[in-house]
């Protein structure tokens, strides 16, 4: 398979318009065209990945952090472009995913929601657009008689579509009034003529990739020479995607059982706790990596727990002085697990490719008692 082949796959799973804006996701390196028999896993890409990389024959590197931040102004074998350079020459590609997985149902924060039992989370904040992209509302008025025509060729476009039901949509009756001018061809009535006749404004849900065939075909089935039709953007302030989950445990649980379940799913060695450690937790707030900025709304919350990777040292202050208690699991210790499960949703669309998790992909932190 090719590349830009794989990366179709790994965006149905992974959508990478759900990144942050300030991201940088997607094929970072090497040719769309490139064609892959073995991709391997990690969330950072460092010398030992590339190693690893190299002695498997890998031919693409799916990263969770990029291996490129910001513009590079040279690329040299030597220094913090080292590994960039060693990858370029080696010829194998890199494809990012990021904040996108952080985002996604059923990526790293739920995947840390459903570990410390956190029943219907929803996202803390930083939110991003759904991964089906943008909906529209579609108003058109036709004349009675043509209505059936008309719904039918814009559902068969694509419109009407919420969630497990199709042909959705709505009809009111009215009056419509025109006045057909000099050079207009009017479907009904004579120039000069004022009209009255009786129609139908129908409307309908399109989403954004549908939505120039849908009215393409809505005119294509349209009696009138000109329709009048209104599109609307919708909003969806009920069912947001963002980063982190928040929200309430099946029944109160004591922390030192969460604890022992994050240990367990993510192999920590160690943690740093802040606040109260005793506790008996009955809500809780999840966001994988660095959130340091996305605790003032932890706070604001009422939160009892705090589970991510790392904050600040005021941030870690201001959850102490709210009576938030924090824990952190080091910033990769708290995403490495997911891994495993994309390597097996990945495995399932790409049969005929090799999928493997590095296992030279570790925390840089080597926790130590003094």
């Amino acid at each position: 398979m090719k590349v830009n082949e794989i990366a179709e796959q790994i965006e149905k799973i992974v959508p990478l318009r759900m990144a942050q804006d300030w991201d940088n996701v997607g094929l970072l390196l090497g040719s769309a065209d490139k064609n892959v028999r073995r991709i391997l896993l990690t969330i950072d890409i460092t010398a030992a990945v590339l190693a690893e990389a190299k002695r498997l024959k890998t031919d693409l590197i799916v990263g969770y952090h990029p291996i490129i931040w910001d513009g590079l102004k040279k690329i040299n074998p030597e220094g913090p472009t080292g590994v960039v350079y060693e990858l370029i020459r080696s010829r194998i590609a890199v494809f990012t995913i990021h904040t996108a997985l952080d985002a996604v149902t059923g990526g790293v924060n739920d995947g840390l929601a459903e570990m410390v039992g956190i029943i219907n989370g929803k996202p803390i904040g930083d939110y991003v657009k759904s991964p089906a992209g943008d909906s529209y509302k579609l108003v058109v008025y036709v004349p009675v008689e043509s209505a059936a025509k008309v719904a039918d060729a814009v559902f068969a476009a694509g419109a009407g579509h919420i969630g497990n039901y199709s042909h959705c949509g709505f009809s009111a009756q009215g009056q419509g009034s025109f006045l057909p001018l000099e050079g207009a061809r009017p479907a009904i009535g004579k120039r000069g003529v004022l009209e009255k006749v009786p129609e139908l404004r129908f409307e309908t849900i399109v989403p954004a990739d549908k939505l120039a065939s849908v009215i393409l075909a809505m005119l294509k089935a349209h009696p009138y020479e000109v329709p009048a039709y209104d599109i609307f953007k919708l909003a969806d302030e009920t069912n947001r995607f963002g980063l982190g989950r928040t929200g309430r445990l099946a029944k109160p649980t004591p922390l030192k059982t969460i604890i022992a379940k994050i240990k367990k799913q993510t192999g920590a060695k160690a943690i740093g706790i802040i606040g109260l450690e005793n506790r008996l937790v009955k809500t809780v707030a999840v966001c994988a990596g660095s959130c340091s900025k996305l605790i003032n709304l932890v706070i604001a919350q009422k939160a009892d727990l705090y589970v991510t990777g790392e904050i600040k040292h005021h941030q870690a202050l201001a959850a102490q002085e709210a009576g938030l208690t924090v824990i952190c699991l080091s910033h990769t210790v708290s995403e490495r697990f997911i891994l495993k499960k994309l390597a097996g949703q990945l495995q399932k669309s790409l049969p005929s490719v090799t999928i493997k998790v590095s296992k030279n992909d570790y925390d840089p932190f080597n926790w130590k008692q003094i």
